[in-house]
């Protein structure tokens, strides 16, 4: 755990490498920029795929072209496998004020599913205006990606909203330009896909090897899961880094027990896909508490096929650095690293529009609007935010302020007073995280908040 407070917050790394890594946590390998490079870019599997096919007028809309439809979409069609989609398009401001629909075959057979709506999304996720990650050109307008599962047949059908009254814009212009519909394979499991299994360097390549540098104090170089500690270890770390060895004894830190976190290899995160540079915030006040709005018709063996399609879809469809959320959770509660850059370091998310700076992002996968969060998903969310704002001394029963970067609730430099542990909801207007989830928040504080000792 030593070493989260490195001396590269606050700027973007050049590369993982150069961060400073300072002492090795208990019974940890810390791992040297010499390790990394010699572990070489060796062979390593560079999973999943994208398939991006221009959306088409349907029906009445056919003569009018896609500038004038109000319906678009593509009739039944078979196509290379795939297990996620979502809808894309070309100017990331523009909002897609309407309905998605699909229905999908499952791979070998002659089955297709029921329609299946996908939110829209309207850019509540993503980096805050006027950042690099958002001005690179490459950004683009999304709904939320939707787990199929195995399937190899796709029908979609985007209509606009007609309602002139709630929208009048959108009765003018019914939908955004250049709609796509993404379909995502996300290639198959790591070998090792989540278990503890020793590393090998020589399986790593250069870009494995830096994801995996930023996290060397609390784990060996290539390792798939980040260990468990107790809530003393937890402490004496923390004191050590504050106050030297010599201040452990002293007085106690309110701090969660670090909980067990499968890191980005353990998922089998391409790391060819994503930015090299990372980019860190100054500390981490608050932690925004999401769902992927992905559907809940995944097995939890199946969490890390789920992380890639989304982290592909963020990348390749979506035009982001990384990954959007800084963690994830399953709903049997495995909780797993998202963005690259070390998961003590206060790394710079793309997940809550407008207040991504000095907070974190958790996204619990599945969709909670009228389902119930499994109480294991809740419960890590409290095991998470005990040990990570604990690193940062923030109290998830308090309140903290953060400026806004921009959005649709709060403008531009205004300071916010937000829970510590918070729901999307609270800084821009959105149903996520789903209301059941949201309902849940208040345990997950408590919980929380008891972890730390409080």
């Amino acid at each position: 755990m030593r070493g989260f407070l490195a001396s590269s917050i606050g700027v973007t790394c050049a590369a993982a490498l150069a961060l400073p890594l300072t002492l090795p946590s208990s019974g940890a390998a810390a791992a040297t920029p010499a390790a990394a490079r010699a572990a070489g870019p060796a062979a390593e599997a560079v999973p999943g795929s994208t398939q991006s096919l221009p959306l088409d007028p349907l029906g009445a809309d056919r003569s009018l072209g896609s500038a004038g439809a109000g319906e678009q979409g593509l009739a039944r069609r078979d196509v290379r496998p795939f297990s996620l989609v979502g809808v894309v398009w070309d100017d990331p401001e523009a909002e897609l004020h309407g309905t998605v629909q699909v229905r999908t075959r499952a791979t070998g057979t002659a089955t297709w599913s029921a329609w299946q709506e996908v939110e829209t999304h309207n850019g509540e996720h993503a980096a805050d205006p006027g950042t690099p990650e958002s001005g690179t050109g490459t950004v683009r307008g999304s709904t939320a990606p939707l787990w199929v599962g195995d399937s190899d047949g796709v029908e979609i059908r985007v209509r606009a909203e007609r309602d002139a009254h709630a929208h009048r814009a959108a009765a003018e212009s019914p939908l955004p330009a250049g709609l796509r519909l993404e379909l995502v394979d996300p290639g198959d499991e790591p070998p090792h896909g989540g278990k503890a299994e020793a590393p090998r360097a020589t399986a790593l390549t250069v870009e494995s090897a830096a994801t995996s540098a930023v996290n060397a104090d609390l784990a060996p170089l290539g390792a798939t899961t980040i260990p468990e500690l107790t809530k003393r270890q937890t402490e004496d770390d923390l004191i050590a880094v504050r106050g030297g060895p010599e201040a452990v004894g002293k007085a106690r830190p309110y701090v969660g027990p670090r909980p067990r976190i499968i890191t980005r290899k353990g998922w089998g995160a391409d790391e060819k896909l994503r930015e090299k540079d990372f980019a860190y915030t100054q500390t981490v006040k608050a932690a925004f508490v999401h769902h992927s709005a992905s559907g809940n018709n995944y097995r939890c063996s199946q969490a890390g096929s789920v992380l890639r399609s989304i982290y592909r879809y963020h990348v390749k469809s979506s035009g982001w650095r990384d990954f959007g959320y800084n963690f994830a959770v399953d709903k049997c509660g495995n909780i797993y690293e998202g963005r690259a850059g070390g998961v003590a370091k206060p790394v710079l998310g793309a997940h809550t529009l407008g207040f991504n700076t000095n907070s974190m992002g958790i996204a619990v996968l599945g969709t909670y609007s009228n389902s119930n969060p499994p109480k294991a998903a809740v419960d890590a969310v409290a095991r998470l935010t005990a040990w990570k704002l604990g690193l940062y001394g923030a109290n998830p029963r308090g309140t903290t302020y953060l400026k806004s970067g921009g959005g649709n609730l709060y403008k531009k430099g205004k300071n916010v007073r937000l829970r510590v542990i918070s729901g999307h909801r609270d800084g821009f207007a959105t149903e996520c995280p789903g209301s059941r989830l949201y309902k849940k928040l208040g345990k997950a504080r408590s919980t929380s908040a008891r972890f730390q000792g409080r």
